[in-house]
């Protein structure tokens, strides 16, 4: 059972219910788009097809335990295995089906739950771009977009037919470079409006609409991910933001489900982890380089996050064939 922070899957008190099944793909079209994954994405990884931002993955093993990372603003849609990902004390599962949206760059916790050689988790990605997202809600929502209650900058719902087969007619296009390289852009396009048809549109829309905070919070984001190692004060964000202090602290939780301050741990103990496991940097060398004074401070939040010390966490890892945070 997966387990983190203590709590099992099943004792998590935030799971993010999937929408209602509403022109949901048949077996057949899932299929097919499974196929032309397992075929861009010939072994275990991450692919980058034609037009750029468009994305194959696999993966023929589930986690054994769950992965840091860092999520950019995509758009996830699964053809084949299941996922859970944990955003602060928030579990979101999607499978074969459904899909998964970020509208900010987050820091995570993702664990594949279901995947074999025979059967491997695929998955289509396509990174959203908030200038086009922006563009195209105006034309989508032309009196305003609808008012949503949640600024959460993850969702998890049910795919659309829709959706599925313009992401299955954008693969088939890589068989002809010249095609995808004309016809991709215009495919892409047709799969964001699709999205923010979808159920969960009115919160995607959010990504380029200023009065809902996610532009300011995106700001402050870019910040504190280029100087995650760098002292920083809320108020500083909240003029990158343009908001008051109060209203920043709200919109940013909102957004992340985690403080300023929270947010910034999660980083640098991602980058220390990082760090120690690609340059082989010892854990004290690790600490400061991501900002922290205090060796035992960072040892103490490190077990807190990782569920063990830097030096056995990294020996863990290592023996599980990690030489790098995967991703």
């Amino acid at each position: 059972m997966l387990e983190t922070e203590g709590l099992s899957l099943t004792e998590r008190p935030s799971r993010s219910p999937h929408a209602p099944a509403i022109d949901g793909p048949d077996v057949h079209s899932l299929r097919k788009l499974a196929d032309l994954l397992s075929a861009h994405a010939p072994h275990d990884g991450r692919f980058e097809l034609r037009p750029p931002g468009v994305y194959a993955a696999r993966r023929s093993r589930q986690n054994r335990a769950p992965v840091h990372v860092a999520y950019p603003p995509v758009l996830c849609v699964v053809a084949q295995g299941a996922k859970v990902v944990m955003l602060g004390r928030e579990v979101y599962e999607y499978d074969a089906s459904h899909m998964l949206a970020v509208s900010v760059d987050l820091p995570v916790a993702s664990q594949v739950v279901r995947a074999s050689e025979a059967k491997p988790f695929l998955a289509f990605i396509l990174a959203l771009d908030p200038l086009e997202v922006a563009e195209l809600t105006l034309k989508v929502y032309p009196q305003g977009v609808p008012r949503t209650r949640s600024s959460r900058g993850l969702y998890v719902c049910q795919a659309t037919t829709g959706i599925v087969e313009a992401a299955t007619r954008l693969l088939e296009l890589m068989a002809q470079p010249g095609e995808a390289e004309l016809l991709g852009p215009l495919v892409v396009e047709e799969i964001l409006i699709r999205l923010l048809r979808s159920s969960i549109g009115s919160r995607v829309a959010q990504i380029g609409q200023a009065e809902a905070g996610v532009p300011g919070v995106a700001k402050a984001v870019s910040w504190l991910r280029a100087n995650f190692s760098q002292p920083m004060t809320v108020e500083r964000l909240a003029d990158l933001a343009h908001m008051s202090v109060s209203s920043f602290h709200q919109h940013f939780k909102a957004v992340t489900s985690m403080s300023p301050l929270q947010y910034q741990k999660v980083l640098r103990l991602q980058e220390a982890r990082s760090l120690m496991l690609s340059r082989t940097m010892d854990a004290g060398t690790a600490g400061r380089h991501v900002g922290y004074l205090s060796p035992s401070q960072f040892s103490r939040e490190y077990a807190r996050l990782f569920g063990g010390a830097p030096t056995r966490d990294i020996a863990r890892l290592r023996e599980q064939g990690f030489d790098a945070v995967s991703r």
